[in-house]
């Protein structure tokens, strides 16, 4: 979306394989987008392949995180592990421009903590954006009480510039959307551990009775169980005093098989790519 927008960016990623892997996911992401434009007859063949050109020549993929020393704004999305994450931006506050702003994708760990990690608290912020970031609107930018307002003016100015919808939140457990979805997504799994109704019955219910797009085992497993359990984890640590971050068993015996989900063909649901096909037994 930033390179959409006119924006230079850099991609890294030290993993050569991984590296390339987004690489090829970005341009086929691209492609989509430029053939979709043909088809709404918003550009012509050539004007969109002229935009495919310019957009993917303003990103530069790189595995060395020195690339990114020039940057003025570095969001950080790499793996949701609170250790690796604090060791990144203690060599990353090291590496980059003194007046560089810095921000996690994360979607659940303290932001405090990380900005506290980068040796540069007052340039830091939260800036979680929702899968998947071509479709979904929805920016949150969380602020903490060492972020200074320069550092958030510029970051929400910026999400508004990519097309974003910024909204704005405190340090808090998983800002405003996860705060809210998670637990909701727990209380579904707790039905299904005390045997009060079915993996698809709860579904359906909150489909078709409350109006959601899917219902909340569907939507575990299209977020990741691993991930649904690692901020659940999280949460419990940190606040164990909080009825509402409890871990459902069967989440753990998911996770514990290596079922995660869609990522992995199985969870809950069975899935063929991006479609649940049958109930998981």
């Amino acid at each position: 979306m930033t390179a959409t927008t006119g924006y230079k960016v850099v991609a890294v990623d030290i993993n050569d394989a991984q590296l390339e892997k987004g690489r090829k996911a970005i341009e086929n992401s691209l492609k989509k987008m430029a053939a979709k434009q043909v088809e709404k007859k918003s550009m012509d063949v050539a004007t969109a392949d002229k935009w495919f050109a310019e957009t993917q020549s303003r990103i530069t993929p790189s595995g060395d995180l020195k690339s990114l020393s020039s940057c003025d704004l570095i969001i950080e999305a790499i793996v949701e592990d609170l250790a690796i994450k604090k060791k990144f931006f203690v060599e990353l506050g090291s590496l980059v421009n003194p007046n560089a702003i810095l921000a996690s994708n994360t979607s659940s760990f303290p932001i405090t903590q990380l900005g506290e990690a980068s040796g540069r608290a007052s340039q830091f912020v939260g800036l979680h954006f929702f899968n998947p970031v071509q479709v979904m609107k929805l920016a949150e930018v969380i602020r903490t009480a060492a972020t200074n307002e320069g550092t958030f003016d510029t970051t929400f100015r910026f999400a508004k510039s990519i097309g974003k919808e910024p909204v704005v939140c405190s340090d808090t457990p998983g800002f405003i959307v996860n705060r809210l979805l998670v637990p909701f997504l727990a209380q579904g799994l707790l039905m299904l551990d005390r045997g009060d109704a079915t993996v698809q019955d709860v579904d359906i219910a909150m489909k078709f009775g409350a109006g959601m797009p899917m219902g909340p085992f569907t939507l575990a497993d299209y977020v990741g169980l691993d991930t649904c359990l690692s901020i659940l984890k999280g949460w419990v640590a940190r606040h164990p005093e909080e009825p509402a971050f409890v871990i459902p068993k069967c989440l753990e015996a998911k996770v514990a098989a290596g079922k995660l989900g869609r990522k992995s063909g199985e969870g809950f649901w069975k899935w063929e790519g991006d479609k649940p096909v049958s109930v998981a037994l």
